[in-house]
């Protein structure tokens, strides 16, 4: 049976990447919704104290993080329309979505992490100054990631061919990147 498509589109993609970005800019070019299971994850790892690196590990052994931001995804998916959603899972919890990938190499990814956040961010998510130590700890939360979802869900979000789309954010702007998502996602809802 094939699932009908819905107007929803997902972005998944490496830290650092800009899918939080080009998901708030499509969305506001397609006057959608727009929502993040980072922010989420954050906002419950501040709830509980920590971290978005710990909070990722403390992820691994207590289940009831990811089902919290696994709920909400199944939930938008089965019920809403007219969202663009930046997550690392929801195009597996959304298989009726347009999926979309932003590639970048981890050491572009922690200069542009680093240069993007703000002193009190820097510090409230113990982000190094440093690019290279930085672009290590981005390695470790992937890894904990990638074991994580392939653990609970046999599922890796970082395998390119799950996705209908995948663009490297290193060769384009944020404005050829939004540009293609939505070039993209009109021409898969009109095949």
């Amino acid at each position: 049976m094939v699932t009908p498509k819905k107007h929803i589109i997902t972005i998944a993609g490496r830290p650092g990447s800009g899918k939080s970005t080009t998901a708030k800019l499509v969305a506001q070019q397609l006057e959608y919704q727009h929502f993040s299971s980072g922010d989420l994850f954050r906002q419950i790892g501040k709830e509980l104290g920590i971290d978005l690196l710990t909070a990722n590990r403390t992820a691994e052994e207590k289940a009831e993080i990811d089902e919290r931001v696994d709920g909400r995804l199944r939930e938008i998916g089965k019920t809403e329309d007219k969202q663009v959603i930046d997550s690392r899972m929801a195009w597996h919890w959304m298989p009726q979505s347009f999926k979309v990938y932003l590639d970048l190499d981890l050491d572009t990814a922690a200069r542009r992490v680093i240069g993007g956040m703000d002193e009190a961010r820097l510090h409230n998510e113990h982000v190094p100054t440093d690019p290279h130590e930085y672009a290590k700890i981005l390695g470790h939360r992937l890894e904990s990631e990638a074991l994580r979802y392939k653990t609970k869900y046999d599922a890796n979000p970082f395998d390119t061919s799950n996705y209908d789309l995948v663009i490297d954010t290193a060769a384009n702007d944020v404005a050829q990147v939004v540009e293609l998502v939505l070039t993209g996602f009109r021409d898969w809802m009109e095949a």
